[in-house]
């Protein structure tokens, strides 16, 4: 009977053809619109996780209290062991450490006397092995705006308005002076390599990239960092199993929990006052998609209604020639169903693939961005999602049938001579 219903969806298209259009297209832009906005709200949290947090950041207990003042004199010590234990045990995330410094920076004139002088935030990442994943994460080969990026541990990067500010050339010799992480006096030069701007204005006011080996060598911090950062492989944040991975780290080593050099690890959310961000853009996204998907909903709706109100006359003929009203109704059902699962399978197909592109070359409008300083990928991204394969379901199937059975209740409210009447006009 199955066969027979898919012969006559598939043989007249007049009936069914348009009605597989739409809903496969229908079903196509709830997964594209599903799959893009989480993208976008994924970046968001990608680029605070570059920057500041890691998915999941392992740090001193004593640091992680005071993180915002930059205390390398309670940074995590032998970090290469901390390491190799995080990746044996969490081998689902790759480890990163990170040393951030502030001090000054001071351009010196060809005598060596100071010509210029600015506040600085140092940025210590790995550079230069062979793993190291900051470059690709920090985009730094198009964000690059002049020279070349360091290949010493003793060149640095600066941030293109920070290098205009102080008059720096690419070459020049600059000194940084602060403290180190034992509190002594810390004055070192560095080589100018490049200079980059990475589109968010605090950072490119004042940035100093420099490798870890440099930094290390500056604050006197051998085999030291100011704490361990943690990304999920394909770069995309997963709240919960953040929180849950923090959780049994911090069980772990519940033992340490009075020793303030011990190791303490806090998920994205727990950090920077982000878990509001996480919590909201989970609510606002979904609200959207909702909207979209209500709208795309009433369409599909209506599709049905109308395909089934044009039928009437043929409901008429079918009804003279003995077939039952429940019997015509189910068929209406049952020819609905098909086009509608025909066209989910067919939308989501297509919308998976488009999403999987977006999620794995993504769009560059890094043009269209040249004159703004917004902390985003200029790499336009999708998700893919676990509810991606069966979000096309509400619209696709369910609302085509909505709308055939509202109109196949007309079929019990008429009889049959006003079947016919419709029939002959």
């Amino acid at each position: 009977m199955i066969q027979f219903f898919v012969k006559g969806v598939i043989r007249d298209r007049s009936r069914s053809l348009f009605s597989f259009i739409v809903v496969t297209l229908g079903v196509f832009l709830a997964v594209i619109f599903r799959g893009f906005m989480a993208g976008v709200f994924d970046d968001m949290m990608r680029q605070s996780a570059i920057m500041q947090t890691g998915h999941v950041k392992v740090a001193t207990r004593a640091y992680a209290e005071e993180a915002d003042l930059m205390p390398n004199d309670l940074a995590i010590l032998e970090v290469d062991s901390l390491i190799t234990a995080l990746e044996q045990h969490y081998p689902a995330l790759f480890w990163t450490p990170r040393i951030t410094f502030a001090g000054l920076l001071d351009v010196p004139d060809a005598q060596g006397e100071t010509r210029k002088q600015g506040a600085m935030m140092g940025v210590a990442i790995d550079f230069f092995s062979e793993s190291t994943r900051q470059i690709e994460l920090w985009d730094l080969n198009n964000k690059l705006t002049s020279g070349n990026l360091p290949r010493t541990p003793e060149e640095v990067l600066l941030g293109n308005e920070f290098a205009r500010r102080l008059e720096v050339e690419i070459g020049d010799v600059v000194t940084f002076i602060g403290g180190t992480m034992y509190g002594g006096f810390a004055s070192y030069n560095f080589t100018v390599a490049g200079t980059v701007s990475l589109g968010v204005g605090a950072f490119d006011r004042n940035i100093l990239m420099v490798d870890l080996e440099g930094a290390r060598q500056a604050l006197d911090m051998e085999n030291a960092a100011s704490f361990v950062m943690g990304f999920y492989q394909d770069m995309f944040y997963d709240d919960p199993g953040s929180v849950i991975l923090s959780a049994r780290f911090n069980d772990a080593h519940s033992a340490e929990e009075n020793d303030v050099f011990g190791p303490v690890m806090h998920a994205l959310r727990d950090q920077q006052n982000l878990g509001a961000m996480v919590d909201l853009s989970g609510q606002v996204l979904w609200l959207i998609i909702g909207i979209f998907m209500f709208a795309v909903t009433v369409v599909l709706w209506n599709l049905g209604l109308m395909n089934g109100l044009r039928r009437y006359g043929e409901i008429g003929v079918r009804l003279a020639m003995g077939e039952t009203k429940t019997h015509v109704f189910g068929t209406m059902l049952i020819e609905s169903l098909i086009i509608g699962m025909a066209g989910t399978v067919v939308g989501t197909a297509m919308g998976l693939l488009l999403v999987l592109y977006l999620q794995e070359v993504g769009l560059d409008y890094s043009a269209l961005m040249e004159n703004y300083a917004i902390p985003v990928s200029t790499v336009m991204r999708g998700k893919i999602t676990p509810d991606l394969y069966v979000i096309g379901v509400v619209p696709g199937i369910f609302a085509t049938l909505i709308g055939t059975m509202l109109a196949g209740r007309g079929i019990y409210k008429r009889e049959l001579s006003q079947l016919f009447k419709e029939l002959e006009t």
